[in-house]
């Protein structure tokens, strides 16, 4: 399926992320063929599943069960509903990196595209960002979402001890450094980048960064590599040790975006292919899968009106 036109316009990042050819079999890294056939069976369902709704099809959009009634990501984050909301908001502000990236880690940070829109986006200018402050403090509740959730105990000893201080006061004064570090980089992997903000920033809130560098790489590719090393979450990791329990997870996830994997979607008729970035996110979501297979695992039901 060819991307729809507006996500291909949406953001950057497609054509470094199409022009790839395969170099080996998914044998070649996952020597399991059982599970083999499973993760892409899984990427592959995941995928038409969102092709039909893209379509207009009537749910459901799958004969498997688990995945008919329970809540999953998208194989790629980009067709993430909130993250196409935050990144057509900021699309505005993508000649000045700076004064987007303030507001992309705002956003992540408040993870809620509802109060953006009310409250509005973030400045360098202190009065203004203090008149935002008033209206984050006065928006009715819930203010902020859960898929990120801040961890508040980072920074309760500091001068800015409360989310609606750090936001307004803490993140205007030091995004401009931490701007200016990335603005350096050359397709930095966002394993070494994340290292290299958190020193800047001042608190280590490194799953944020993370999730701040992947939009960086999908509005300034130039800045950072999805397909070099990626940090790999607790969630995800399992499902790596169980492709290969002797290697370092990073590098195992570099080793399967080698592959190629075609992902199903197309950019002006090439492929899109699966990068580090997007197997993480996949042994993350195969672990759920698995889990609620066996009858494990949180189950989040599915709504057929939301990502």
């Amino acid at each position: 399926m060819e991307l729809p036109e507006n996500l291909k316009l949406l953001y950057r990042h497609w054509p470094n992320h199409t022009e790839r050819s395969n170099e080996g079999e998914v044998i070649s890294v996952i020597s399991d063929d059982l599970l083999a056939d499973s993760l892409i069976t899984f990427v592959d369902e995941r995928m038409r599943i969102w092709q039909k709704r893209q379509m207009g099809h009537m749910a459901p959009y799958t004969s498997d069960k688990i995945l008919q009634t329970y809540r999953f990501c998208n194989i790629l984050r980009e067709l993430d509903r909130q993250t196409i909301e935050y990144h057509e908001m900021l699309n505005p502000l993508r000649g000045n990196f700076s004064l987007w990236l303030l507001n992309m880690f705002y956003a992540r940070m408040v993870a809620r595209p509802e109060t953006l829109r009310a409250v509005g986006l973030l400045s360098f200018d202190q009065d203004e960002n203090d008149r935002l402050r008033a209206r984050l403090m006065q928006h009715p509740r819930p203010t902020y979402g859960v898929p990120y959730v801040f961890a508040i105990s980072a920074i309760m000893r500091s001068e800015t001890p409360t989310r609606e201080l750090f936001i307004t006061q803490h993140l205007p004064r030091v995004i401009g450094a931490v701007a200016s570090e990335i603005e350096r980089w050359d397709k930095l992997s966002v394993q070494e980048g994340v290292k290299r903000v958190v020193s800047i920033f001042g608190f280590n809130l490194s799953f944020l960064w993370t999730e701040v560098l992947i939009d960086v790489a999908y509005q300034y590719p130039e800045y950072v590599d999805l397909f070099a090393l990626f940090p790999i979450g607790p969630g995800s990791k399992p499902t790596l040790m169980r492709i290969d329990a002797s290697q370092d997870a990073s590098e195992l996830a570099v080793r399967l975006a080698s592959l190629h994997v075609q992902s199903g979607l197309r950019y002006d008729n090439r492929q899109i292919v699966l990068s580090a970035e997007n197997w993480e996110g996949i042994g993350c979501e195969f672990r759920k899968y698995t889990n609620l297979s066996q009858g494990k695992g949180r189950r989040r039901l599915y709504k057929s009106e939301s990502d």
